[in-house]
C-alpha cells in the first residue's frame, strides 16, 4: 500500500524589538546570563507586564504579508505550566483571540505552486533557557535572558505532505520574516523554531492518522531528515500491524532518529484563562492601513521585479531574492548603471565568493555598490580584462580601495594594442615549437595553450578578444 504523510508547522520567531513584551529589558542575544532581568521578567511580587507595541506591530505586519484576517480585539491568556526556565509558572500567550487567522503562504515545489493554509498567528513572550552542564556533574543552569522576548507563533493546516514541501516552506516563510525585518530567521541560536505534527495514511485517503509531534529541529536540514524519518517510522509500524502512539518525540541528530519525550498521557493541561493584568489590544483598520504603507516589499514582489522589469533568468531570481541585503545591494547597483544582467553575474559569482570566503554580512561588505559597478565599468571600457578584474576585486575586499584606485597604483590598465600583442604572441609561438607541430597536425585544443601562454607574458592584463583575433590569424598561416 502505498502512504502519503500529513505534515502541519508550528514555527516560533523571536520579533526583533529592543525591547522585551512586557518590560523594558534588552533582547540582546549573547549577554552575560541573567544580566537582561528585571521584577517583571523574574516574576517578583506585585510586578505588572505592559504590552509593548512595537512586537504588535511586528505580529500585523506578519499577518499581511501572510494574507490572515486580522482580528481586531486581541486577548492575551495565561498558559499554566511549570518549568524550571518559566519563573511565573506559566507563559503569557494568546488562546481564544489570536492576532490573526486563515491565511496562507504560497510556495514553489517541484510539481509547481502550492498554497499552505495558515490555522492561526498569535504572539506569547519566550521563556527562559536551560544550560546542562558537560562536564558530567549532573547540574542544569537557568538563563533567564531569554524570558519574555517577544515570540510570535505561526502555525499551519496539515496542509504539507513531504519533509521537501516542509523544509520549503520553512525557508519562504523565513526570507519573508527576513524582508519585513522582524526576526533575523537564526534557527541555530533558536531564534526561529520549527516543531511538526505528523501522520501517516493511505494516499488518497481523506482520514487523518493518529500524530506525533516533532521537537528540536534547528536547521533547514534537519527538519527535512526528522520529517522524513518520522513519516518512514510509523509506516513501518502500520506496516507491521502495530499502533502509531501520540506523543512528543525529539530528533536526535547525532543518531539520525525520533525519540520519545512525552505520550498523550502526560501532555500538559495548560488551563488558559485571559491574564486580568493585560487589558485587550484593539486594532483599528487605520493601525492596519498606516502599518500597510511602512511595509517594505516582500520576497515575490522583488522577484517579480527582477524578471519582468530587469529580464533576469529565474537562476539569477531566486539566488539575488535569496537574501534582503542581496537584492538591496543588486537595486543599488542597477539604480547606478543599467547593465542587470552583467551585474546579476558579478555579483553572483565573484562578489558572494568574497563574502562567502571572509564570513562577512553583505551590509559590511567593504565593497559598496558604486565600487562593483565602478570595476564592471573599467572591464566594460576595456581599461582592464575580465581576468584582471577577479584580482582587483579581491583587493577591493582586501584593502577597501576603489578600482580606479588600484588600476593606477599597479599599473593593470589592459593590452589592447595589437601591434604589441602580435610581438608577444610570436615570441610564445617561437618559444613553444613542439606545440605549433602538434596544432598543425590536428590538435586544436592547443589554442588555449597558445592563449594561457600570452596572458600570462602581460600578467593578465592582455585584451582577450583582440588577442584571440591576432593568435587565430597567426596560427591559420601556420595550419
Amino acid at each position: 500500500m502505498e502512504y502519503e504523510g500529513v505534515i502541519g508547522l508550528e514555527v516560533h520567531a523571536q520579533l526583533k524589538t529592543r525591547s522585551k513584551m512586557f518590560c523594558s529589558c534588552s533582547t540582546n542575544f549573547g549577554d552575560i546570563p541573567n544580566s537582561n532581568t528585571c521584577p517583571v521578567c523574574l516574576a517578583l511580587p506585585g510586578s505588572l507586564p505592559v504590552i509593548n507595541k512595537r512586537a504588535v506591530e511586528f505580529g500585523i505586519m506578519a499577518a499581511i504579508a501572510l494574507n490572515c484576517e486580522i482580528n481586531r480585539r486581541n486577548v492575551f491568556a495565561r498558559k499554566n505550566y511549570f518549568y524550571p526556565d518559566l519563573p511565573k509558572g506559566y507563559q503569557i500567550s494568546q488562546y481564544e483571540q489570536p492576532l490573526a487567522v486563515n491565511g496562507y503562504l504560497i510556495i514553489k515545489t517541484e510539481n509547481g505552486e502550492r498554497k499552505i493554509r495558515i490555522k492561526r498567528v498569535h504572539m506569547e513572550e519566550d521563556a527562559g533557557k536551560l544550560i546542562h552542564d558537560e562536564e558530567g556533574k549532573g547540574w542544569s543552569y537557568v538563563d533567564l535572558n531569554r524570558a519574555g522576548i517577544p515570540l510570535l507563533e505561526i502555525v499551519t493546516e496539515p496542509d504539507i505532505r513531504t519533509p521537501s514541501e516542509a523544509e520549503k516552506f520553512v525557508r519562504e516563510l523565513r526570507l519573508l520574516l527576513l524582508y519585513l525585518g522582524i526576526c533575523d530567521g537564526n534557527l541555530e541560536e533558536g531564534s526561529l523554531r520549527c516543531d511538526a505534527n505528523v501522520s501517516v495514511r493511505p494516499a488518497g485517503s481523506n482520514v487523518l492518522g493518529t500524530k506525533t509531534e516533532i521537537k528540536n529541529m534547528n536547521s533547514f536540514k534537519f527538519i527535512e531528515k526528522a520529517l522524513d524519518f518520522e513519516i518512514r517510522r510509523q509506516i513501518n509500524i502500520i506496516e507491521s500491524k502495530g499502533e502509531v502512539i501520540q506523543e512528543t518525540r525529539l530528533w536526535d541528530a547525532g543518531k539520525g532518529v525520533t525519540l520519545p519525550m512525552r505520550t498523550k498521557e502526560e501532555a500538559h493541561d495548560y488551563r488558559y484563562f485571559p491574564d486580568p493584568d493585560l487589558i485587550p489590544v484593539f486594532i483599528s483598520e487605520e493601525w492596519i492601513e498606516e502599518i500597510k504603507r511602512k511595509m517594505p516589499p516582500l520576497p515575490e514582489e522583488i522577484r517579480r521585479k527582477f524578471r519582468e522589469e530587469y529580464g533576469l533568468p529565474e537562476y539569477d531570481t531566486e539566488i539575488l531574492s535569496s537574501d534582503p541585503l542581496l537584492a538591496d545591494y543588486f537595486l543599488k547597483c542597477v539604480e547606478i548603471f543599467n547593465a542587470p544582467k552583467e551585474i546579476s553575474n558579478w555579483i553572483m559569482v565573484e562578489f558572494l565568493k568574497n563574502i562567502n570566503e571572509r564570513s562577512i554580512s553583505i551590509d559590511k561588505s567593504p565593497v559598496p555598490p558604486e565600487n562593483l559597478v565602478e570595476l564592471i565599468r573599467l572591464v566594460n571600457e576595456g581599461i582592464v580584462s575580465r581576468l584582471k578584474a577577479k584580482e582587483i576585486l579581491e583587493e577591493m575586499f582586501e584593502t577597501g580601495k576603489r578600482a580606479a584606485e588600484i588600476v593606477a597604483e599597479k599599473g593593470y590598465r589592459q593590452l589592447s594594442s595589437e601591434d604589441e600583442l602580435s610581438k608577444i604572441l610570436d615570441e610564445v609561438l617561437n618559444e613553444n615549437q613542439k606545440e605549433v607541430e602538434r596544432y598543425k597536425k590536428g590538435e586544436k585544443k592547443l589554442f588555449s595553450f597558445f592563449m594561457g601562454k600570452a596572458m600570462k607574458k602581460t600578467g593578465g592584463n592582455a585584451s582577450p578578444t583582440v588577442l584571440q583575433k591576432i593568435l587565430k590569424k597567426k596560427l591559420n598561416g601556420v595550419s
